[in-house]
């Protein structure tokens, strides 16, 4: 499932990290690659134990703790401290795989990757190309957002990000756990759910929707692990 999540920073913030982005050192961001991303990787990254990337993304799990979409989207249990990169003057990222597992620096935490998010920080006519490719059993889709707007889409799936042949695009990158691993059962539900909505809007109050809603807490509780 391949959700866009608008909104997640509102324009004060998304300044705020072009500020920080534009006056912070960069590293050759195939270091936090796999073995065989780091042959297809070209980008660069802010050091993920920088203070400048602790306040960035501090502010980014914020701001998703308070996103309903976000949070009915991935169910999330664990959110991975998130990460940014820059891509400019042709720099791209080959067909990849994000790893399975990651360890949260500095702690003994580890992250199973179910989910994979981009949040774009560039304005899309700031920059050519750039372009997130996702595949999925449908084909592959091109995914290039406003500035503050997210991606979330399974870390299973094989995405690239086309090369940047004029001007910068920065972008912030991580991953969730879901209480819910499989990407099926999290796509019915995430379906149901936006279907409750509906029909609360259409017939507010109904009981109907109440009858519905415990249908979707049931079904959560006997696929969520927590």
């Amino acid at each position: 499932m391949i959700v866009q999540v608008p909104n997640v920073l509102n324009s004060q913030q998304i300044a705020r990290c072009r500020e920080v982005m534009n006056h912070t050192g960069w590293i050759d961001g195939r270091v936090t690659a796999g073995y065989q991303s780091a042959v297809v990787k070209d980008n660069h990254q802010l050091p993920e134990n920088s203070p400048e990337a602790r306040e960035l993304g501090d502010m980014i799990v914020g701001s998703l703790e308070r996103n309903p979409l976000f949070i009915t989207a991935t169910l999330p249990l664990r959110v991975f401290p998130p990460l940014f990169n820059r891509y400019q003057g042709g720099e791209s990222f080959g067909a990849h795989l994000d790893n399975s597992i990651r360890q949260i620096p500095g702690t003994p935490l580890r992250v199973r990757t179910d989910i994979s998010a981009t949040l774009f920080l560039s304005a899309p006519e700031d920059y050519d190309g750039g372009e997130l490719v996702i595949d999925d059993v449908y084909g592959a889709h091109a995914v290039k957002l406003n500035a503050g707007d997210m991606v979330v889409y399974p870390a299973n799936s094989l995405h690239h990000v086309k090369p940047v042949t004029r001007g910068v695009r920065l972008a912030s990158f991580f991953w969730v756990q879901s209480m819910v691993r499989d990407d099926g059962t999290r796509t019915l539900l995430f379906d149901l759910d936006m279907a409750i909505n509906k029909v609360n809007q259409a017939l507010p109050n109904h009981g109907a929707v109440v009858e519905l809603t415990n249908c979707y807490h049931n079904l959560l509780r006997r696929f969520a692990e927590v």
